[in-house]
Parts: C-alpha cells; sequence; structure tokens
C-alpha cells in the first residue's frame, strides 16, 4: 500500500475551539466519493459538537482541491448504466454537503495556498470565509474537458457578480488571487508564509465569540439575503432581540 493510499481522506486537529480539516490524498485531494463522505461526515459532526466554535477547511500544497476524480468517474462509465447511477448519487452527495458547509452553525474558513478548481472552487465559496496566499489561484475549467461547471457556480455566483461568475464559466481560465479578490471571492491575500498564521489567529478569536448567537445570526444572514429588504429585516429583528435575551450575553452588558 503506497503513502497516498494510506494516508487518511481528512485529519482532524482541534486546538482551542478551531477545528482544522486537512484533506488528504495529496498532490490533488480529489473529492471523490469516499473524500465526500468523510469530509461531509466531519462537518456535520463539528456542527454538533460544543467543542467545536470554528472549523477551517485546508487542502495543504499547490493545489488546494482539484474538484471531483475524474478517473473515478470514467471507471464507472463501464457501468450497465454507463455510470449514471454513481454520478447522480455522487452529486447529490456533494451538493448536500456543499450546503452542509454554509449552512453549518459554526463559521467556516477556507485557507487556500494553491489552485482551487471546479468542486474545490465551489468549497472555497460555500464557507463563511476565505484567505488565500499570493500564489493561490481559481478556476471552473469545465468547459475545457467539454463540459460546464455548472453546480459549482452556484456557490460561486453567490460570493461574485453574475459577469464575472459568467466569464469563469464560459472560458475555463485561471485567475489569480488579486483577482479573486477584486471580485469578492476571497476575503483577503497573504503571503504564503504567513497564511496558516493568520487565519488560525483569526479562527481563536472568532471561537472567544458567543457560540449561540453566532450559530443563529449566521443562519439568519444567509436566509435574509434572498429575501426582499422589508422581509428581510422581519427576520432579523426577532433574532436581535433574542440575541440581547441570550443568557451568556450578559457579561457584555454596559449597565455602567
Amino acid at each position: 500500500m503506497n503513502q497516498m493510499t494510506a494516508a487518511p481522506f481528512v485529519a482532524e486537529t482541534l486546538e482551542q475551539g478551531v477545528l482544522t480539516l486537512t484533506l488528504g490524498r495529496a498532490p490533488a485531494h480529489p473529492l471523490s466519493r469516499e473524500m465526500i463522505g468523510a469530509l461531509h461526515g466531519a462537518i456535520l459532526r463539528a456542527g454538533q459538537d460544543d467543542a467545536v466554535r470554528v472549523i477551517v477547511i485546508h487542502g495543504p500544497g499547490r493545489i488546494f482541491c482539484a474538484g471531483h476524480d475524474l478517473k473515478e468517474i470514467a471507471r464507472h462509465r463501464a457501468d450497465a448504466d454507463e455510470g449514471r447511477a454513481y454520478v447522480e448519487d455522487l452529486f447529490q452527495a456533494c451538493s448536500q454537503m456543499m450546503l452542509d458547509i454554509t449552512q453549518s452553525p459554526k463559521p467556516t474558513i477556507a485557507m487556500v495556498e494553491g489552485i482551487a478548481t471546479a468542486a474545490g472552487l465551489q468549497m472555497v465559496a460555500a464557507c463563511d470565509l476565505a484567505y488565500a496566499s499570493a500564489d493561490a489561484t481559481f478556476c471552473l475549467p469545465g468547459v475545457q474537458n467539454g463540459g460546464f461547471c455548472t453546480t459549482p457556480a452556484v456557490a460561486v455566483s453567490r460570493v461574485i457578480g453574475r459577469k464575472a461568475v459568467m466569464e469563469m464559466a464560459l472560458t475555463g481560465a485561471v485567475y489569480d488571487a488579486d483577482w479573486a479578490l477584486a471580485n469578492g471571492l476571497i476575503n483577503r491575500v497573504l503571503p504564503s508564509d504567513q497564511l496558516s498564521q493568520h487565519v488560525h489567529d483569526l479562527a481563536k478569536t472568532l471561537a472567544t465569540r458567543a457560540p449561540g448567537p453566532v450559530s443563529k445570526g449566521k443562519q439568519t444572514l444567509h436566509q435574509h439575503l434572498d429575501l426582499p429588504l422589508r422581509e428581510a429585516y422581519d427576520l432579523a429583528t426577532p433574532v436581535m432581540v433574542e440575541h440581547f435575551m441570550d443568557p451568556a450575553r450578559r457579561r457584555f452588558d454596559w449597565s455602567g
């Protein structure tokens, strides 16, 4: 058994409330069906674990995540249905995982050192926050191999403008970190030797926030972005009231 086969799909490290999920199967960290299962399971468990306050997703090295395992998909072309059942299961599982990354009660952060491509870029966009090294690049390359990055574009289109995501999807071109920052795909570009320290320092700070209001506030923010303005305020106002009534908030009362 070689090192790549023996490595875990996802390594988990918990420190000061920050759970770092490091993708295995280097160098590409592909989203095979098993990788999706392992990562999705870790996300769901973290959402229910009071010891976890923040989740960091990290694909180390020159590739953050290369997207789906195209070799695995190709092998299923030999199935009696030419792989349709496998592909349907794969993409349903991936879409649910991406939803659960976004909808996790814990803040999710993507830490991107290298290229994030196809479903790998989808995962970056699905996270609440994303920080990249100056060497990171981003791509929706489906058109270059006869397809289209349709499901990755769902997440990407919710964090960047319509023209920008259409350009990415139609050209399949690779975009650098400065472009990603200018278009709202990531929060900040950092020197490669400062990326990990910055992300984990930020995550540890976020881990000190009251978990109840953070969880409910994050959920409400995602919900109201899709609502008309009046409905957004109607949704957000009672949640804000509950923040102030939360017993954990009382230590922040400024009564003099």
